[in-house]
């Protein structure tokens, strides 16, 4: 507790000195261990320079841990093990799909009704890590040419600290078979989960356009997450991703313009897109200056939104596929399966703010499911961020792609939307 009143501390002294960066409280789901973060889990905003958000000691201590070389350590270590598995800590893990497949053939791994046996890829490496996104302006500094070409480097070789490990799906439809009596496209489902299933037959027509999207998607969503959760007094649908491997049209990413572009690579590796921090970070600056929201615009005081987040919200992305998925399915892993885990914190440095999204490594007992072929009209939904933290319910899932070996040696990629909301009680 000296060091959590610590770090609580510090905020307060911060905060008393920097009014114009909000630096989320420290909070500590009740039950789990916790995180693997920097600064005993601070929030980089609240290492604020001169309005800089915490991002100029985000970059330092970035390069400070490159230096240090442990990420290449990992590296060094899976590529000088043996051929064949790697024994860790946590279990047998394998350099490739098809090396993880062929143990899980080999093994025979029995499966339920409707789920399936593959490989998952997850994280080795219990430590921070740190991306710096394309539009920060260090790329076009050519003051910091070294410093970009470690950090590019870096980005490049988070991968490689990486192995697949073998896991169950469960069909998630079948929800009421492994918790009688919960339905998967029940607000309880979420609570005690944090996945569930929604009903959807969109008007939207195009989904690579991204204004249609905005003007006719994100209201549906809207409307579907005011219905699915009682209680609810508002939802907010602030940006969106398109996936298609296979799209052979314009892919440009225009911010400015809320075009998100399309999507070539899916997310082979265990995640979550928020955190205890990114959480109250991204909600706060959602309301009170409208920051990369591509929805309804939103004009909140300071005091507003502080009134606002003193009552439970949450934050629930939603997939929604254009057609039947063959192929690259999305999974999602249950809360109570990790909710005495630590998260291993990634931090995204813009040059207005410090993100944080989170990592996991494997365990066994992870209880994954899926959509086997999710149809078009069914949106699958997971949590990123619940604001309740003494354990009564999930605080988010996490999720990843993958490659189905039971589907068809042609079967055409995903092509889906996901949509990004919070919701407010």
């Amino acid at each position: 507790m000296d060091r959590v009143n610590g770090i609580e501390n510090h905020i307060a002294g911060v905060t008393g000195k920097v009014s114009s960066v909000y630096v989320p409280p420290f909070q500590l789901t009740q039950g789990q261990a916790p995180p693997i973060a920097a600064n005993g889990g601070l929030s980089y905003m609240a290492l604020d320079r001169d309005g800089d958000a915490g991002t100029a000691a985000a970059t330092e201590a970035a390069l400070r841990l490159i230096a240090q070389g442990q990420g290449q350590a990992v590296i060094d270590m899976i590529e000088n093990a043996p051929p064949g598995p790697i024994q860790t800590k946590w279990g047998i893990g394998f350099r490739t799909q098809a090396e993880c497949l062929e143990y899980i053939q080999a093994n025979n791994i029995k499966v339920p009704a409707g789920g399936v046996a593959l490989p998952l890829r997850y994280t080795i490496y219990e430590q921070p890590s740190y991306s710096i996104v394309p539009s920060n302006k260090l790329w076009r500094d050519p003051a910091r040419a070294a410093d970009a070409k470690a950090l590019r480097k870096e980005e490049q070789e988070i991968g490689r600290r990486s192995l697949y490990f073998p896991q169950v799906l469960r069909d998630a439809r079948r929800m009421e078979e492994y918790y009688p009596g919960l339905s998967p496209t029940s607000p309880q489902c979420m609570d005690k989960l944090g996945v569930a299933l929604a009903h959807c037959e969109s008007k939207c027509r195009n989904f690579y356009d991204a204004a249609e999207v905005e003007h006719v998607f994100y209201l549906e969503i809207e409307k579907l997450l005011l219905e699915f959760f009682p209680g609810a007094t508002d939802a907010l649908v602030y940006n969106h991703d398109v996936f298609d491997k296979d799209y052979q049209g314009d892919r440009t990413e225009d911010q400015d313009n809320k075009n998100p572009g399309v999507n070539a690579n899916y997310a082979y590796l265990v995640h979550n897109d928020l955190n205890d921090n990114s959480g109250r970070i991204r909600c706060r600056e959602l309301l009170t200056k409208n920051l990369r929201n591509f929805g309804r615009e939103q004009h909140y005081t300071e005091e507003q939104a502080d009134a606002k987040m003193s009552r439970r919200f949450m934050s629930i992305n939603l997939a929604k596929p254009m057609e039947a998925v063959r192929q690259n399915p999305f999974v999602l892993c249950a809360w109570p399966s990790f909710a005495d885990q630590p998260y291993i914190t990634n931090y995204r440095i813009y040059d207005d703010r410090v993100g944080e999204t989170t990592r996991f490594t494997y365990r066994p007992n992870h209880e994954w499911y899926w959509f086997p072929q999710q149809k078009p009209t069914e949106v699958s939904m997971l949590k990123c961020y619940d604001s309740v933290t003494d354990g009564s319910v999930s605080r988010w899932s996490f999720h990843s792609a993958c490659i189905d070996p039971t589907a068809p040696a042609d079967a055409p990629c995903r092509k889906n939307v996901v949509v990004r909301s919070f919701v407010f009680f």
